[in-house]
């Protein structure tokens, strides 16, 4: 059973990802019969959450679906969602996984009653790469 620090972290996470979502406008097309190939996001994902944390990709990187999804094959149009022939989709999964464990070993405290934690959105503010500050000695 997932304990309280952790369910407040999701929904933490969940909750950024939904407010930054609400600044796209693409819909998400996901196959119909559900996604495939998961490995970082719950297998069971319902398809309005998955939506939720694509848009939230979408805005967090400054990017479309087809900065991380490969084409469909043989010239079809649309994306193979299911792919992992684009090498972005694997350094998304892998940055996933980094930002679960910064939160769930630095930020599982409760602060005036909020558990703050890290996104996609702290580091890359929007762009395709994450901004470097120099810090002077």
């Amino acid at each position: 059973m997932i304990n309280r620090s952790k369910l407040l972290i999701l929904s933490g996470i969940m909750t950024v990802v939904f407010a930054i979502s609400a600044f796209t406008d693409a819909p998400l097309k996901v196959q119909s019969d559900g996604p495939k190939n998961l490995k970082v996001l719950p297998k069971n994902i319902s398809h309005e959450d998955l939506e939720t944390v694509m848009k939230g990709f979408n805005t967090a990187l400054g990017v479309k679906c087809n900065y991380c999804h490969a084409a469909k094959p043989n010239g079809e149009k649309g994306l193979d969602f299911a792919s992992d022939s684009n090498p972005h989709k694997n350094i998304a999964r892998e940055m996933m996984k980094m930002t679960k464990k910064i939160n769930t070993k630095y930020f599982k405290y409760e602060h005036e009653g909020v558990i703050q934690n890290i996104t996609c959105e702290t580091c890359h503010n929007g762009n395709k790469e994450p901004k470097t500050v120099a810090i002077q000695p």
